[in-house]
């Protein structure tokens, strides 16, 4: 049995089947399980294939409309601008100056001219009634009326399928059917004969098991259609840090407003389609829309940003002008349907099994209808009457043929699969409850024969928050464990290291203290770089004071190939100055000159091996 269906279905995997070995599957079950039931909750082929029809003619679409805006570009200079725009009455008694199919058609079509005609980015946000710096005003109010003129950020979901509607798919059983006509014939036969109620006991009775049947199998489907609900609600809560009203906060993706000010780093998805505000070497990966494996460069002359794309590298500030339907991402959704996901390897060989033991089952049914058929057919030859049939020869046949349908019920396990399903679906469940999120379903079933697990431990198992304990500088190793250990520390330093050590550790980074609506501080980041700022402000540092007094002229982010994050600083008083931390066997071997103790320059050592461990920040 192993070798047959590894021999017919060893392309059947449980993921990324190819579509030619998934139809063979189907075709296969077809013979003895209605298809539509067998498969309600995996990938749905023809929809498939259209889906991707469509995509990809939604791609050539976009691609199409960014090559033609910027060819237009070239256009655009020496041109009066002029605006034909009318802003609609509701929107100006809202308070706002433009519409959101106007701003759909702005990011969507890459329309710079449509954007310099409303005053770029500045003036988008002042129509916008927003500020690029600190975001919307969270009066109830205003926010309420955002919502009535531009909409939500919530694309459209399919409507929850009611447990009458399982019914009715479980109903659509070809096994099942043909017991429904059994039982038919069955009563119509019996009552004829027998009369009523004595006549209707064996329809009746084959009634009330295909009810049985039914129900049971309608609510699994029903109750686990429920769990992958709950399931698919799980993966979507994502966080956003926003800032409104001038604090920075992090808020669900399904809050975000057209005005809102989004930060954005490496690795993040667009939640919705807006326009650059200020960054650093942006680079989106927009293949998910047009194909195109090349990332795009975001910067001041191409500031837009559309939905579903991820940064793949460097940073920004987002100003969101559409969100939900109205966006590339939510039009592009609404355009795809999907059925499901493949089935587990678990559930591709129990299926296999049922088929078989299906196949044989059907077998010896018909093999036994015809052998009991064949015997009251051979005694109604022998005595003439070949053609002559009562209701007890019909009803006769119709055991036989009861018979025969009772052979192929309790031959095909249909309820094994369905089992499977059900136990992995709880068990996710199960998981979901303690606080792990299981994306995949085979991911249960693969769990049950792991021996050994291997994670990063910071934020799984532990508070996800780090801290400064140790540090070496100047050459001097203290301990700062404590706030008196870094004052005492800080109090050692000369004050010129103390003052670059902070310029360095305020500028050269990804995070950001900020005031929340309590009035205290709040440190949004990493953990590694939350650490790092903590052990700045707890030597006297102030963020927002040395960020003024100097100006970022130039940041390259920290990504895994480069292994370190530099930043270019114009200083005050003319000049400029590189800050650069990372891997220390990378910013090492760059350092050509060190501070000692006394503050003073000396020409650097020679690197030793014990420099070489990761995560220590050197100062340039």
């Amino acid at each position: 049995m192993e070798s047959y269906l590894e021999e017919n279905f060893g392309g059947v995997k449980g993921k990324n089947s190819s579509e030619e070995a998934l139809r063979r599957w189907r075709k296969l079950c077809s013979v003895v399980k209605n298809p539509k039931r067998r498969f309600r909750f995996t990938a749905n082929l023809d929809k498939r294939g259209e889906a991707q029809a469509i995509k990809h003619a939604n791609h050539e679409k976009l691609r199409v409309a960014v090559l033609v805006s910027k060819a237009a570009l070239q256009f655009i200079h020496g041109l009066k601008l002029r605006s034909e725009y009318v802003v609609p009455e509701e929107v100006k008694a809202a308070g706002f100056q433009i519409c959101a199919d106007e701003l759909g058609s702005i990011v969507e079509g890459h329309d710079s001219k449509k954007l310099i005609i409303h005053g770029a980015v500045a003036g988008i946000a002042a129509k916008l009634a927003t500020s690029p710096t600190d975001g919307l005003d969270t009066a109830e109010d205003s926010m309420q009326r955002r919502q009535d003129i531009y909409g939500i950020n919530k694309f459209t979901e399919s409507e929850t399928r009611s447990f009458w509607v399982f019914v009715w798919e479980a109903l659509q059983d070809t096994t099942l059917i043909i017991l429904a006509i059994c039982a038919f014939v069955s009563l119509v036969v019996g009552i004829t004969m027998e009369g009523w109620p004595k006549g209707a006991h064996d329809g009746l009775g084959i009634v009330a098991s295909i009810l049985l049947v039914v129900f049971v199998t309608a609510t699994s489907d029903y109750r686990q259609s429920l769990q992958f609900k709950d399931l698919d609600k799980e993966k979507r809560k994502i966080q956003v840090q926003v800032t409104r009203k001038g604090f920075r906060q992090r808020i669900s993706i399904y809050d975000l407003l057209p005005g809102d000010v989004v930060n954005l780093a490496i690795g993040d998805q667009v939640p919705a389609d807006g326009l650059f505000i200020s960054g650093f070497s942006l680079l989106i990966n927009e293949s998910s829309l047009t194909g195109e494996s090349e990332p795009v460069v975001v910067n001041e002359e191409n500031p837009f940003l559309l939905s579903g794309t991820k940064v793949q590298d460097g940073s920004c500030k987002m100003l969101v002008t559409t969100v939900g339907m109205r966006t590339q991402w939510g039009k592009l959704m609404a355009t795809l349907s999907e059925g499901g996901d493949d089935e587990t390897p678990l559930q591709v060989k129990l299926n296999g099994v049922a088929t078989i033991i299906g196949q044989i089952g059907l077998f010896f049914a018909v093999i036994t209808f015809i052998v009991l058929s064949q015997g009251l057919i051979s005694k109604k030859y022998h005595d003439g009457l070949l053609l002559s049939w009562s209701g007890d020869d019909a009803l006769a046949m119709l055991e036989h043929f009861a018979i025969a349908v009772t052979i192929v019920v309790v031959a095909v396990p249909e309820g094994l699969p369905l089992a499977v399903t059900l136990s992995l679906a709880f068990a996710m469940k199960k998981m979901m409850n303690d606080k792990a999120l299981v994306r995949n379903l085979a991911a249960c079933e693969t769990m049950g024969s792991a021996t050994t697990i291997c994670s990063d431990k910071t934020g799984t198992l532990t508070t996800n928050h780090m801290t400064v304990v140790k540090t070496c500088i100047c050459g001097n190793i203290r301990e700062v464990n404590s706030p008196q250990n870094a004052s005492k520390l800080c109090s050692e330093l000369p004050e010129n290291v103390v003052r670059t050590l902070l310029e360095s550790i305020f500028n050269n980074t990804g995070g950001e203290v900020v005031i929340n609506q309590d009035g205290k501080h709040q440190i949004l980041g990493t953990p590694t770089e939350t650490a790092i700022l903590e052990f700045a402000m707890s030597i006297g540092g102030n963020f927002k004071a040395k960020r003024a007094e100097t100006k970022i002229a130039k940041v390259e982010p920290f990504n895994s190939t480069k292994k370190r994050m530099c930043v270019l600083l114009e200083l005050a008083d003319g000049g400029y100055r590189a800050h650069c931390k990372g891997a220390s066997e990378i910013v090492l071997a760059a350092c050509d000159k060190f501070i000692d103790e006394t503050g003073k320059w000396k020409k650097a050592f020679p690197l030793k091996s014990n420099y070489h461990s990761k995560g220590t920040h050197a100062l340039l």
